[in-house]
């Protein structure tokens, strides 16, 4: 049986310190699905997870999202973290990497603190989403309607409140990226 995302690569964009379940759990179920998955950082290397407060593993850095194409990716997932999300949100580079498949209708899935990025990126004026409960007045701030659902789809926008909804999450991510075609291809459009 063919798997639904083979063919497909998706970018994990993170720093130190994101929630560790919140960047595993959708890169076993993306592999699962069949894609192929890079983490993207601000520099290569290795970047550390934690779970709650307390470090976690490493992980390996495919390329800085400065240095990535953002052609080559089928969508992108934003995991959360409070120190991972604060530092993401104020990178020029990350910001454009995320817009850049945003603008052509590919997913952007994040979870958690992960939409401060969206905020901070100007993507959130007119959308509807979801996030840890302490983000919606930044969100509510900058245009977004906040809602308090375990997953919120919003055009190409995915986005969910914490770990207990990663189930939903990955879920719906994988349910987006199986509508992509290719990476080089945005959402819906016909390839030449």
């Amino acid at each position: 049986m063919a798997k639904p995302l083979q063919g497909l690569t998706v970018a994990i964009v993170a720093t130190d310190n994101f929630e560790q379940v919140e960047l595993t759990s959708p890169k076993e179920a993306l592999e699962r699905a069949g894609a192929t998955v890079h983490i993207l950082s601000a520099q290569a290397g290795e970047i550390r997870g934690m779970k709650h407060d307390e470090k976690a593993d490493r992980f390996r850095v495919e390329a800085s999202w400065n240095d990535a194409d953002p052609t080559r990716y089928a969508g992108v997932v934003v995991p959360g973290g409070v120190f991972n999300a604060d530092v993401i949100r104020t990178d020029k580079g990350a910001q454009r990497f995320v817009q850049a498949l945003h603008d052509t209708g590919k997913p952007v899935a994040v979870i958690c603190h992960g939409p401060w990025l969206l905020v901070s990126a100007g993507m959130v004026d007119g959308r509807q989403l979801t996030s840890w409960p302490s983000l919606q007045e930044d969100i509510r701030n900058a245009g977004g309607q906040w809602v308090d659902e375990e997953v919120v789809l919003d055009g190409n926008l995915i986005t969910s409140r914490k770990p207990d909804d990663l189930p939903a999450f990955n879920a719906k991510l994988i349910e987006a990226l199986s509508n992509v075609e290719s990476a080089d291809t945005p959402s819906g459009a016909q390839p030449t």
